[in-house]
């Protein structure tokens, strides 16, 4: 939606099948709920059914969360996002893409990669695959096609275009293998710029299939590897589609196929040391990329592997080839998003720490501890004041070539770092 004013419309209500419009969230839910929702460009706006209050609890509860928007709506007033990383999203995917057994949950894959980003705590914005032109990309260093599979001659080129410019790409599974109507191409629209052919033969479901780790010559493991070091092997995804390399690419991870799970005397892997790779990464043009012939993101979502997500995230760090704006350490899990004002910058950091985060509502906020920042500050501006927009903190900070480093020392359910030029 680019810049355009956003609503987000919440309802104080619980929102399930059976539609109790006269009930009210906890409060850990509501604040949840709309301080995502503000960390990420949108505008508060509740909804409550029907004139009469039988239940008051929310009241308080939203009071509170416009006071502190007002008090600190100067911090929200954005002009552009600071995000280097987008992940792309296709109705026409969506729409035209699946009925065969490999296909099914298509947004499985887009929600393994939104978790992991998550994860990995990387600021990164949504772009709609309509919207491809170099005015739309030129902001951002990396895009992830999430199994992308339904894609025109036009919005490969528009691509193709990106990379050889110096861009960076990571895509999954069929990415591109389908014209914009769902059509099957003879090989991918992207063939070039993955440096892979395929004629579309997809293995699958795979059973009790790993992935194989590889040294590289000097006897260390490649950046991707990097916390998967002392093992020999990972779980591998369900589906898989055959390609063939056009040129000599890394070798980090290689296929052990499917072997009996069953019975027990059994369960030993009948080929190993395949050659087959899992993963090819390159440069193209002036860009590098990336691409997965397996559905790990939508295996990572359906699973919850934390392989997959580690591998996932060190596959990103390397197709970014640079630091994000933002880098955030320290436990827990994390949405952080960075904006520009007009004369300031801010970092929300989101506090998803939660039992209840993948089936809510949130039943009460927990803490996290101490989380180390470093961010990056646009070049030609000069910091005059950093200061904590939740806690009320004016924290101790460094600033060495460009980079501010600070400490937040507790997040309930949300903290603001507000940087002010």
């Amino acid at each position: 939606m680019g810049m355009k004013p956003l609503g987000g419309i919440f309802s104080v209500g619980i929102e399930e099948t059976y539609r109790w419009k006269d009930s009210v969230q906890s409060e850990a839910e509501l604040r949840t709920w709309v301080l995502e929702g503000t960390a990420n460009n949108m505008r508060p706006w509740f909804a409550k059914f029907s004139g009469v209050l039988y239940d008051e609890r929310w009241l308080p509860i939203v009071e509170k969360l416009y006071q502190w928007h007002f008090e600190n709506e100067k911090y929200l007033r954005n002009t552009a996002s600071l995000a280097n990383v987008a992940m792309l999203y296709s109705e026409q995917t969506e729409r035209f893409y699946g009925g065969k057994p490999w296909q099914q949950h298509f947004e499985h894959h887009e929600n393994g990669m939104y978790h992991s980003l998550i994860e990995s705590r990387i600021p990164f914005d949504m772009i709609n695959d309509q919207l491809l032109e170099p005015h739309h990309l030129s902001d951002y260093l990396l895009i992830i096609l999430p199994n992308i599979a339904a894609l025109s001659e036009h919005q490969c080129e528009q691509i193709r275009n990106y990379v050889k410019n110096g861009g960076n790409i990571v895509a999954t599974f069929e990415t591109s293998l389908y014209d914009e109507e769902g059509v099957a191409r003879s090989d991918f629209g992207l063939a070039d710029v993955f440096g892979v052919s395929s004629n579309g033969e997809v293995e699958g479901p795979m059973h009790n299939s790993y992935l194989e780790l590889h040294k590289e010559a000097d006897g260390s493991f490649h950046p991707v590897l990097q916390g998967l070091g002392n093992t020999g092997r990972i779980i591998n995804g369900v589906w898989r589609i055959k390609v063939q390399g056009k040129e000599n690419f890394p070798q980090p991870l290689t296929l052990i196929p499917t072997y009996p799970d069953l019975p027990m005397e059994h369960v030993y892997p009948l080929q190993q040391n395949t050659g087959i790779r899992e993963l090819y990464m390159h440069h193209f043009g002036q860009g590098r990329v990336a691409y997965i012939p397996w559905d790990i993101d939508r295996t990572c979502w359906q699973i919850m592997n934390v392989d997959h997500s580690i591998l996932m995230q060190n596959i990103i760090s390397w197709a970014l080839g640079s630091t994000p704006v933002v880098t955030v350490k320290g436990p827990g899990v994390l949405d952080v998003t960075a904006w520009r004002q007009q004369d300031s910058m801010a970092v929300h950091l989101v506090n998803f720490t939660n039992p209840m985060m993948l089936k809510g509502p949130f039943r009460e906020l927990l803490p996290v501890g101490s989380q180390q920042l470093e961010i990056r500050i646009p070049e030609g501006l000069t910091v005059q004041k950093v200061h904590f927009l939740v806690s009320n903190i004016e924290p101790v900070y460094k600033l060495t070539d460009n980079i501010l480093k600070l400490t937040i020392d507790q997040i309930l359910d949300h903290e603001v770092i507000a940087i002010d030029f």
